[in-house]
């Protein structure tokens, strides 16, 4: 059996019948991956409307107590870097792999602007006894248990996210590996689709949990 490496840039995996094939299976194992994460954060959004509709004052006291400024400017950041994560994908889509590298490392950049901004809002939450956990919480700093029920949420489902964000930074760093390496051509850049898919989804989650989190 030959054990010679194939150039994938021009040849498919011998489990597939062509490149086009092997393109929209891995296309749709990233749509089939995606679903899962949404029915994850489905039900967590479910809980939310739930419990925003039984105690409706204090989910108004629990997002007076966010900065809608910081949230705002996460939002800009992840747009914009929506924006150059598909434009990397156009480029390599035209075999330009070093522009398209460029184009993800502002990509990373913007995922780690996002996540410290993210610090100084927890940090100042923690610092005014607002986490909900542990020795942390200042059971003084909130009394409505409506309003700890809010944080809790707010805490549980954009620490989530951002865990998603780091993924997304990992995911980033393997395909500037790669886009150096001139791994991708127009005929063979799955992975690239593939990634900016799922930091699509991933902002596409924050846009909705800004609104409800900091503005509504």
């Amino acid at each position: 059996m030959s054990t010679a490496k194939v150039d994938r840039r021009v040849a498919h995996s011998h489990h597939f019948d062509s490149m086009e094939q092997e393109h929209e299976s891995g296309k749709q194992g990233v749509w089939l991956f995606m679903a899962t994460e949404i029915m994850m954060f489905g039900g967590l959004f479910v809980g939310y409307f739930i419990y925003r509709m039984k105690y409706p004052e204090a989910w108004v006291e629990g997002g007076s107590l966010l900065s809608w400024k910081l949230g705002a400017l996460n939002t800009l950041v992840l747009l914009f870097s929506s924006f150059t994560m598909a434009q990397a994908v156009t480029e390599t889509m035209k075999g330009e792999n070093k522009k398209a590298l460029n184009l993800v490392m502002i990509t990373t950049l913007c995922a780690f602007a996002f996540m410290v901004v993210k610090y100084f809002e927890y940090s100042g939450k923690i610092h005014h006894g607002l986490f909900p956990g542990l020795d942390i919480w200042d059971p003084s700093a909130v009394q409505n248990e409506g309003t700890r029920l809010f944080l809790l949420f707010y805490f549980l489902m954009t620490g989530l996210h951002g865990f998603h964000i780091l993924v997304g930074v990992g995911l980033m760093f393997w395909l500037m590996k790669r886009l150096k390496n001139d791994e991708f051509s127009p005929k063979y850049y799955t992975a690239v689709e593939g990634v900016g898919l799922y930091w699509h989804i991933v902002d596409i989650i924050w846009i909705y949990l800004f609104p409800l989190m900091y503005l509504i």
